[in-house]
This record gives C-alpha cells, sequence and structure tokens, in this order.
C-alpha cells in the first residue's frame, strides 16, 4: 500500500506540474515525510525531483526559450543556496504549538506558517480576476527567479512562484513547460549541494535502506510515466484550467501547512 501511495502520488503530481508548474515537490514531500524523517523527506523529494525534471527537459527541452532561462535559472539557482542554508538553520526550531489528531502529533512551526502564507497570496493572485491581465515582462525575471529559488532551497515549493512569472511571460504552453524545467533543474542542483551535508550525514543511512531506496525510485518511475503521458497532452488540455486547479490546490495545501497536518 505504501509504494501504490508514493507511485499514485507522484504520478498525478508530475502530471500536474508538466502543465502549471505547481505540483511534485508541493505535494509528494508530505507522502515522504510520513515515512522519512522531515530533513531526509525534503532531500528525497529534491532527488525525485531532479530526476523528474532532466527527464522533461529531455522530451521538451528544445522548446525552452533561452532567453529566458538565462535570465531566470542563474539568480534562481544562487537563492536557492540561501534558502537551503536558512532551512538549514531553522530546521531545529522548536514548534510554535502542537496538538494530537487522530493519534498523529500535529505540530505549528514558524516555517510552515511562512510558506503557508506566502501560498495563499499566490493562490489568490492566480484565482481572482482582477489579477489575471497581469503581466510580467522582462524585468521582472530576476525578482522571480530570486523568489522562487530561495522557497525552493527552504521548502521545495518553487513551482507556484516559478509559475506565476514564467505563466505571464507570454510563453507559448510547450515554451512554458521547456523553460521550467531548465529553471527548476538549476534549483535542484544548488538546493541538493547543501542539503547533502546539512542533513544526509545525520540521516542518509534511512535513504540507504532497500526500503528507502525502492520508495525514492518508485516516486521517480512514476513521475516519468506522468510527464511522458503529459507531453503527450499539452496541447489538447486548457493551461487556464490548470491555473486554476493549481490555485485550489495551493489554498488546500496552505491551510494544511498553518495547520500543522502536513
Amino acid at each position: 500500500m505504501t509504494f501504490v501511495a508514493v507511485a499514485l502520488a507522484a504520478l498525478a503530481v508530475s502530471l500536474l506540474t508538466l502543465f502549471s508548474g505547481f505540483g511534485l515537490g508541493t505535494l509528494l514531500l508530505p507522502v515522504f515525510a510520513i515515512f522519512f524523517p522531515v530533513p531526509v523527506a525534503i532531500g528525497a523529494t529534491a532527488i525525485v525531483h531532479l530526476a523528474n525534471n532532466l527527464f522533461k527537459a529531455g522530451l521538451v527541452g528544445r522548446a525552452a526559450d533561452w532567453r529566458v532561462v538565462r535570465r531566470f535559472a542563474p539568480p534562481a539557482a544562487a537563492a536557492a543556496i540561501g534558502g537551503a542554508l536558512v532551512l538549514r538553520a531553522i530546521s531545529s526550531a522548536a514548534p510554535i504549538a502542537s496538538y494530537t489528531l487522530g493519534g498523529r502529533v500535529c505540530e505549528i512551526t514558524p516555517v510552515k506558517l511562512v510558506i503557508a502564507a506566502l501560498m495563499l497570496a499566490f493562490a489568490a493572485f492566480e484565482l481572482h480576476p482582477r489579477f489575471r491581465a497581469v503581466t510580467f515582462g522582462e524585468g521582472h525575471l530576476v525578482a522571480g527567479g530570486l523568489l522562487s529559488g530561495f522557497f525552493g532551497g527552504l521548502s521545495g515549493h518553487q513551482g507556484a512562484l516559478r509559475s506565476v512569472f514564467l505563466l505571464k511571460s507570454g510563453l507559448t504552453p510547450s515554451a512554458l513547460v521547456g523553460t521550467g524545467a531548465a529553471c527548476a533543474i538549476a534549483v535542484d542542483v544548488s538546493r541538493l549541494v547543501v542539503y547533502g551535508p546539512a542533513f544526509f550525514t545525520k540521516d542518509f543511512a534511512v535513504l540507504g535502506e532497500p526500503t528507502g531506496r525502492a520508495l525514492v525510485w518508485t516516486a521517480a518511475a512514476a513521475a516519468f510515466v506522468g510527464t511522458f503521458t503529459g507531453t503527450r497532452l499539452v496541447k489538447k488540455v486548457s493551461l487556464r484550467a490548470m491555473q486554476v486547479l493549481a490555485g485550489v490546490l495551493l489554498i488546500v495545501i496552505a491551510a494544511g501547512l498553518a495547520a500543522g497536518v502536513i
């Protein structure tokens, strides 16, 4: 059942990520957190996220707008290192509050509240009609890279922030997918450089066990299937519909984070 849950989550989330830029890291992290310590769950999610983006880039990388990538990816990669260092600094901070739900201890922490507030803000940006006409030109790409990279390194929630800027940059659906994958790879590599010595030296043995390795590779394989399927549908799916779905999921996940359930 554990492997089925992980595989289904990775498959569904990779499909959504392909169109909206949101989903894989945000939704796969809570699944891994059930089986691994949180720092290891973040690292395991980053491994699957990087593997999926490399596969995605192989499929649609030729459609990427490299002019956008050159402006967005370098600041994102640099900021990801900063975000990962902040995560290392606050990972041992005491919870603000805790309670028991269904026999499980739920903790409300400062970092969860910050990320939840940010996710709610961007969900409102995507869903409110007044903000739909807002566009970001090339002058905002550096700022977008810094924001998405920082929070990608901090918690893995880079896709939603990246999409806010790339979706408003006039890219076609195919170019959006290829550009997003290239930028995500830069962030994933940067944060894994920090996650390695920061967390894996303490808990990496968990991922070295047969069950741990199998879970990670199961999730990666399922994400590949979802990505491959999505590339066949990219011209048949309403991009706006994916934006709305991503915004709704942002609200749901943000509520879970703020309540300490995730």
